[in-house]
C-alpha cells in the first residue's frame, strides 16, 4: 500500500507541512498539490464543495506525492467512510468533544475488529494500492478536531482513544467557544493555555499535534511551539491575495509613470 508520508514524517518528529482547499476545483487542487505541500485537505465542511468534485480533487492531488486528506461535514460514519473509500488517507473530524465522539470517529475509520468501517475501498485501492484492505488501518489518519472549551477538558481521555492519530485546533471555534472574536491566535492567557494544553497532551499521549493556523505568521509560531502538522493557507485566500497584490502593483506603477503614446 502507499505510505503516509504525513504519518511517517510525524513519527520521524519532522513537521508536515500543509494547504487547505474551499474552491470546488479539481484544477486548483492540482495547482495546490504542485506547490510542494506535504499534505492538503479538502475541506466538505464549510468549503463549498461536494461529494464528487472532492473525488476529483483528490484526483488531482494524487498527480503528486502531496498527501489528500479530507475533513468531513460532520462526526458521521457514513460521510467517514465514503471520503476515505474515495482515496483520502486521512480525514479531519469537526468538533469532538468527548471520549464517545473520539471512539466513533476512530471506529470509522477502522475495519473490524478494530472498528466498523466497511468494506467498499472503490477508489482507495486504486490510490492506495493493492494491499489496501491489509494496511489501512495502519496508514490512514483520524485528525479529530479541538475547536471547544469542552475537548480541551476532555483532552487525556480523547487522546486515549486507539485509533485517534493526531488532534487538529480549530482557531475560530475555539475562541468563539473561550468567550472571545473568532481569529487564528490570540494572546489572551485563556487561549494560550488552551492552545499549550492541546500540546501538552499530545506529547503524553504519543499523538500528533496539529493546529490550523491560516497565515505565515502564525504557521511559524505554531512550528516553534512544536506542532506537526501545521495549516499555513488556503486556496481562495491565496488566489485573492496574490490578484489583489498584483492588481495594486500595477494600479501603483501606473500612477508613477509618464504615460507613453503608441
Amino acid at each position: 500500500m502507499r505510505e503516509n508520508r504525513v504519518k511517517r514524517m510525524w513519527e520521524a518528529g519532522q513537521v508536515a507541512l500543509g494547504g487547505w482547499l474551499t474552491v470546488p476545483s479539481s484544477f486548483s487542487a492540482e495547482l495546490m498539490a504542485h506547490a510542494g505541500f506535504d499534505w492538503l485537505c479538502v475541506d466538505m465542511q464549510h468549503g463549498v464543495i461536494d461529494y464528487q468534485v472532492a473525488v476529483t480533487m483528490l484526483q488531482a492531488i494524487s498527480t503528486t506525492e502531496t498527501v489528500p486528506i479530507v475533513r468531513v461535514p460532520w462526526n458521521e460514519p457514513g460521510t467517514i467512510m465514503k471520503a476515505l473509500d474515495a482515496g483520502a488517507h486521512g480525514v479531519i473530524v469537526p468538533i469532538v468533544n468527548t471520549v464517545a465522539e473520539a471512539e466513533a470517529a476512530a471506529w470509522a475509520c477502522r475495519y473490524p475488529p478494530r472498528g466498523i468501517r466497511s468494506h467498499g475501498p472503490i477508489r482507495a485501492a486504486l490510490y492506495g494500492g493493492r494491499d489496501y484492505i491489509a494496511r489501512a488501518d495502519e496508514e490512514v489518519l483520524c485528525i479529530v478536531q479541538v475547536e471547544t472549551k469542552e475537548s480541551v477538558e476532555n483532552l487525556d481521555e480523547i487522546l486515549a482513544v486507539p485509533g485517534v492519530d493526531a488532534a487538529y485546533i480549530g482557531p475560530a471555534d475555539l475562541s468563539l467557544s473561550l468567550g472571545l472574536p473568532p481569529a487564528s491566535d490570540h494572546d489572551e492567557p485563556v487561549f494560550v493555555e488552551s492552545v499549550q494544553r492541546v500540546l501538552d497532551a499530545c506529547k503524553r499521549h504519543g499523538v500528533a499535534p496539529g493546529a490550523h493556523a491560516g497565515n505565515v505568521v502564525t504557521a511559524r509560531k505554531r512550528l516553534e511551539q512544536g506542532f506537526l502538522i501545521v495549516e499555513m493557507c488556503d486556496d481562495a485566500g491565496s488566489l485573492a491575495r496574490s490578484a489583489a497584490a498584483d492588481l495594486k502593483a500595477v494600479r501603483g506603477a501606473g500612477k508613477d509613470e509618464t504615460r507613453i503614446s503608441v
